[in-house]
């Protein structure tokens, strides 16, 4: 979502005794000033590679993480292999990591090999596709990311923390506690902003709200100064037709509040026009919601239509209305499409197979594949 997080609030593994690790087979980065949903993906795997490996964390600290080593201090540690293994392996998930690294490897010539995770469904331009060229090894996260990509040695889709996300035990109460009008939540996360459609997700509801009072909806996320008379005028078609009340931004949520917000909703809507993964559908199936979701991304994958979800074309606005009123319409129906999304995500999407999936390819290199 965004955030500068306290560690207490943000991971409930904030008090997890990490062991000191000095002689790091594996450096996992991040180095982006912000917390992202890279930053969230790289927290929720962290414990599971700990046990794994002996890894430090390069750049920003990250909330319940173990402590945050300098970029100075990886290129130091990595000026030797590390016992037992003929280099250590730096895994970088964005380009001006993968940059740190190329450089580190082939300009310091430090015994190191890359990894790189890409989502992206696009081509990239000339700069990032030869950084990416020049990675030891990449995991793609979906088919079609693998599709555009070479040197790809894995197709690892992100997981869930089943265990931090899970249902309520009675989501009505936990409604209740909202203090918003109605008996079920309907919700999107993440930035305010067209990509993410906002709008659609707004035009939708303007559509559908009157013909069903008993829900309300929430838009959670930050928006950025660019976007503000973008979400003006989405406010301003709200009050013009009086529904001010039942479609709420609620702007940017501390961490902490986020699977709580997962747990009252009773379904959770990702409109994007274009999205690389789409972790908040995870989040929202492990949670026990239903889905609707756009073809974009790997939705199409986590989504089986008719059981825990339904999709829509992207920018669409009449197949996500639509969709949404086969869920809305049918409050037995929408109940048990959330049951059957915390059984897909905890069978086919949970964090421990991603951490599996990744340590494959590390071992894979460290015996001599690659590039």
């Amino acid at each position: 979502m965004g955030a500068a997080l306290s560690p207490e609030a943000a991971n409930p593994g904030s008090a997890r005794p990490w062991a000191e690790v000095t002689d790091p087979e594996l450096i996992v980065a991040n180095l982006h000033r912000n917390y992202t949903g890279v930053s969230t993906t790289i927290g929720a795997l962290l414990p599971l590679q700990a046990a794994r490996h002996r890894l430090w964390l390069m750049g920003r600290p990250l909330p319940g993480g173990p402590s945050a080593h300098s970029l100075a201090a990886a290129l130091a540690v990595s000026r030797r292999p590390p016992a037992g293994r003929p280099f250590r392996i730096w895994h970088v998930r964005r380009n001006v990591e993968l940059q740190v690294a190329w450089l580190a490897r082939d300009l310091l010539r430090l015994p190191i090999r890359i990894v790189f995770t890409s989502v992206a469904l696009h081509t990239h331009s000339f700069w990032p596709r030869f950084l990416i060229a020049r990675a030891d090894a990449v995991i793609a996260t979906s088919m079609r990311a693998a599709s555009l990509r070479p040197n790809v040695a894995g197709i690892v889709p992100h997981g869930v923390d089943t265990g931090y996300f899970h249902p309520p035990a009675d989501r009505g109460q936990e409604w209740a506690q909202a203090r918003l009008p109605g008996r079920y939540g309907i919700g999107i996360f993440g930035r305010v902003r067209r990509g993410k459609g906002t709008d659609l997700f707004v035009e939708a509801l303007l559509r559908l709200l009157p013909r069903y009072p008993d829900f309300t909806a929430v838009i959670i996320g930050p928006c950025k100064i660019r976007n503000r008379s973008f979400q003006a005028t989405l406010i301003k078609r709200i009050a013009a037709a009086n529904l001010s009340d039942r479609i709420r931004f609620l702007g940017e949520i501390e961490w902490a509040e986020v699977a709580a917000w997962y747990r009252r909703l009773s379904i959770v809507v990702a409109a994007a026009r274009y999205e690389p993964f789409g972790v908040t559908i995870l989040e929202a199936m492990a949670s026990g919601a239903a889905v609707v979701a756009t073809r974009t991304g790997n939705y199409e994958a986590m989504i089986e239509e008719g059981q825990n979800g339904f999709l829509a074309k992207p920018g669409n606005i009449e197949e996500l209305v639509a969709s949404l009123e086969r869920v809305m319409s049918q409050p037995q129906r929408m109940q048990a499409m959330g049951v059957a999304g915390r059984q897909r995500a905890t069978a086919m999407f949970g964090v421990e197979t991603e951490a599996e999936g990744i340590s494959k390819v590390y071992e894979t290199l460290w015996q001599g594949g690659g590039r």
